[in-house]
């Protein structure tokens, strides 16, 4: 016989206490395996696809996608033992209730092989019926054989619906649950059954189409259009009032001819078969800074009223997506070369735009690099990412008159900008830091020193 076991939302780590449902991967009836994902989520730092412990058939989902739930809520329940119930390797579930890994930070211990989803019916002899209200289910693209004699059409009295948000598409749309022969567990109807009986509708002709009531058109705000401070934007949106409210921060800048460092450049690119990025030179440039002045590299722990100088550079950057403002960390960055510092730019730069970051590459930065240069602008104060100490921030290279070698000449110029956290040190030591930072850029063999 089969036991149900209820699978909760697990910690994904780094203090998030919810997330939100992007994408149900698996529907209400369909057998999963161990360690299979099941659903993807939007925390408030990336996506993340959860992986179920449990292998059995799925009997009920819980929440819409869209909803936001906290952590510890249940997400689904699994029917362990049903005869169509499969392990991995074509074990049986009942063999395996459980994977044992712990769903602590972005998943189980290894990534799952994608399973093909199987509509699986639920009769009496496994003892099963939903314990919640089963989430509505994508129509499947190919009808499975009946294994049962498809339950008659109900013609009155009781209408096998539980969701009340496949009753107000019904509703809504005018659709006669009594006349529908539902596909779900015991002649459930699902939310498929509603909308494939809306396309049949859309494809008859018009004297015999059943009339249809249409959805209330949204009304503007009287106050204008209102946007939750939720997910990523949520998270940015705390970050930074944080910042501002626990950080006395300052900002110095200075101009920098960079004709040299894009020649450096472009050299290296004509010599190697690896191209170097000029954010990789920028970033090298940044950690043998913070090699001579590591009061940079630090935080301030409040409590203990001390400034905590960090012995390793993660080096973060700011990164511009769909989802908002993120900022992928490269781990020690200090042990990595040009090249490697490339490679990961761009691993990091993908992953960010495709939604894919781990909670894990986005925390742990003791020191950001913003180039918003790419924006088109020439300076900027930016918000210190909290808790580290400093941002370098980067802008635009452009073509301007210089007084090169005593000769007025265009030169390509940037505007360099530190912003510091002013408890961890003085001008002196951001504005040491600062010029030989565009000492670096204005003559890269200055590099040559620290390596």
């Amino acid at each position: 016989m089969a036991q149900v076991l209820e699978f909760k939302l697990p910690d994904l780590g780094e203090g998030l206490t919810e997330a939100e449902i992007v994408r149900w991967l698996v529907a209400v009836g369909d057998v999963v395996a161990i360690d299979q994902p099941v659903v993807e989520v939007e925390t408030a730092k990336a996506m993340v696809e959860v992986p179920c412990p449990y292998g059995g058939v799925v009997t009920a989902r819980y929440g819409e996608e869209g909803t936001e739930l906290p952590v510890g809520a249940p997400l689904i329940t699994v029917a362990v033992g049903s005869p169509d119930a499969v392990g991995p390797a074509g074990a049986p579930a009942a063999e395996a209730e459980g994977s044992g890994n712990v769903l602590v930070g972005y998943g189980t211990q290894a990534p799952a092989r994608r399973r093909r989803r199987v509509r699986a019916q639920l009769t009496a002899a496994n003892g099963t019926a939903p314990t919640a209200t089963p989430a509505p289910a994508p129509a499947p693209a190919l009808a499975p054989e009946p294994t049962a004699p498809e339950p008659p059409v109900p013609q009155g009295g009781p209408v096998p619906v539980i969701s009340p948000l496949v009753r107000k598409l019904a509703r809504d749309n005018g659709v006669d649950l009594h006349a529908l022969r539902g596909t779900g567990p015991d002649g459930l109807i699902l939310r498929a059954d509603v909308e494939a009986a809306l396309r049949v509708e859309a494809t008859a002709p018009a004297t015999t189409a059943a009339p249809t009531t249409a959805a209330p058109a949204p009304t503007a705000h009287p106050e204008g259009t209102r946007i939750p401070l939720k997910g990523v934007r949520g998270a940015v949106a705390e970050k930074l009032s944080r910042s501002r409210r626990e950080i006395p921060d300052a900002t110095c800048w200075v101009d920098a001819d960079a004709t040299e460092l894009l020649r450096a450049r472009a050299a290296m690119n004509a010599a190697g078969a690896s191209k170097i990025s000029l954010v990789a030179l920028l970033a090298r440039i940044c950690t043998a800074a913070l090699a001579r002045f590591p009061e940079l590299n630090s935080s301030v722990d409040t409590e203990a009223r001390e400034v905590v100088q960090l012995p390793g550079v993660h080096l973060g950057f700011a990164a511009q997506t769909e989802r908002g403002l993120v900022v992928p960390v490269v781990r020690d960055a200090h042990t990595r070369d040009a090249e490697s510092l490339t490679a990961e730019f761009a691993r990091l730069t993908e992953a960010a735009r495709a939604g894919r970051l781990t909670p894990a590459e986005l925390t742990g930065g003791t020191f950001t690099l913003n180039n918003y240069g790419v924006f088109g602008v020439d300076g900027s104060t930016p918000i210190i990412n909290h808790p580290e100490a400093a941002m370098l921030g980067v802008g635009r290279i452009v073509p301007k008159p210089w007084v090169h070698e005593g000769e007025l000449a265009v030169r390509q110029v940037v505007q360099l900008s530190l912003t510091f956290d002013h408890r961890v040190c003085d001008g002196g030591t951001a504005g040491g830091f600062l010029r030989y930072v565009a000492d670096c850029v204005e003559q890269p063999a200055v590099l040559l020193r620290t390596v």
